[in-house]
């Protein structure tokens, strides 16, 4: 990454392992302050992580995920006033982030738009309200009045929590009957690891059930013009929990359809007077109409910034960084390729072997191979994207050329569980 930073010039409000550590083999040494939840620092031992990451300069704890005040921030760490950009490194940071940038008085989403994209209940109202096409919905506060909704809707519906991701509390209902007994799973789903142990307050949508194909729009937004767009195909787990198995970039629709999609994910974020930043709205193609799922004012998960920059040749991540620096980056408008990644869905059980992976690297155009599952370890049934067991990445010169090596390359991974 060519972005020039200077030490302590980044803040990044909260972070999966993960995503920190991809950080770190793209930011200059001492460039990061990171704020993270006391609990989250204690639980996951981020300050013995930290000290193992260059980019890190200091490990600064404040509470973020409820109750964010930006002033007692700065008074407490003064030095901070000093940063050059801001960002959230998970979805429960993005409306604290949003604050603290506006705080300083840089680049960011905005705190309005920021509260409406981490709740996604507020962002049905605003979809409804923009003339966007939403599946029917309630917010509900019982199962009883959730399967009086899915009665209505012929027996079939969505549960999902207003303020989770991943897919995590997200589940299928194909019976009324058994609502009663899975509400829980969306009302009070399990933390993530990254959540504090204040817990983060939740309510339950109901959704009609769409049928249709499912695709992302990733934007990059500067002080309210969008500067780029892309459509991502995507690939979702049959059953009960729609957990992603799968991304291409860009999306192989006829050019019609992708304009619908970038045209409809435009309105939501002028809407939404959101201001700078990237937002990832994801959309189900109901007869062709995109009808919104929900949308997250931050970057992607799931690889998806790897395969945009890798189909159009650019830094998709830096051009963000600029972004939020206050410029304005041409990224290319066209890609020159296509990039797919596979998820490793391993069956739950402890894990008994662990074949393949010098196979899958031979599968041409596989670029990288990563399987997390080992054996001894206990794979949960797959509730969340964090249930998945790696990943294979893959390009191609057309779309259907890197979908079809990563999924290759995945099926040569065998884990077994038993």
């Amino acid at each position: 990454m060519e972005l020039d930073l200077g030490r302590e010039q980044l803040v990044v409000v909260g972070g999966s392992f993960g995503s920190l550590r991809w950080f770190d083999q793209e930011l200059p040494p001492g460039s990061v302050v990171l704020v993270e939840e006391p609990d989250v620092i204690r639980r996951r031992g981020l300050e013995r992580l930290a000290a193992e990451l260059p980019m890190i300069a200091r490990l600064v704890p404040a509470e973020y995920q409820t109750g964010f005040d930006a002033d007692a921030l700065l008074a407490r760490e003064p030095g901070l006033a000093a940063a050059r950009l801001v960002l959230p490194g998970l979805e429960y940071a993005v409306g604290a982030a949003a604050r603290l940038a506006d705080r300083l008085g840089l680049p960011g989403a905005g705190v309005a738009a920021a509260d409406v994209f981490s709740d996604k209940h507020r962002m049905r109202l605003l979809a409804d309200a923009t003339g966007l096409a939403n599946p029917a919905y309630e917010l509900v506060d019982d199962p009883a009045r959730a399967a009086e909704f899915a009665r209505a809707h012929g027996g079939r519906c969505v549960l999902k929590p207003t303020r989770r991701s991943g897919s995590l509390g997200v589940q299928l209902v194909t019976d009324p009957a058994e609502i009663a007994a899975r509400w829980a799973a969306s009302a009070t789903p399990p933390e993530p690891a990254e959540a504090t142990e204040r817990g983060l307050p939740t309510g339950v949508l109901v959704e009609e059930l769409l049928v249709g194909s499912e695709h992302s729009v990733e934007l990059l937004v500067a002080e309210g013009g969008t500067i780029f767009a892309n459509v991502t195909d995507k690939r979702i787990a049959g059953g009960r929990y729609p957990v992603e198995t799968g991304h291409t970039v860009p999306s192989a629709l006829p050019e019609t359809q992708r304009r619908a999609l970038r045209d409809a994910a435009v309105r939501l974020a002028e809407a939404a007077g959101f201001r700078s930043g990237m937002l990832h709205s994801e959309w189900i193609l109901v007869d062709g109409v995109p009808t919104l799922v929900e949308c997250a004012a931050r970057m992607p998960g799931d690889m998806i910034t790897a395969l945009v920059s890798i189909a159009y040749e650019v830094d998709f991540v830096e051009a963000y960084l600029r972004v939020l620096r206050g410029e304005r980056p041409t990224p290319p408008a066209r890609p020159t390729g296509a990039a797919a990644v596979e998820f490793l869905v391993a069956p739950p059980g402890r894990v008994t072997a662990v074949e393949g992976r010098r196979d899958a690297l031979r599968v041409p155009g596989v670029l990288d191979v990563q399987v997390e599952a080992k054996v001894g370890d206990h794979v949960p049934e797959l509730l969340s994207s964090a249930h998945r067991s790696g990943h294979l990445l893959a390009w191609g010169a057309t779309p259907a050329e890197a979908e079809s090596a990563a999924r290759k390359a995945a099926g040569a991974i065998r884990i077994t569980a038993g």
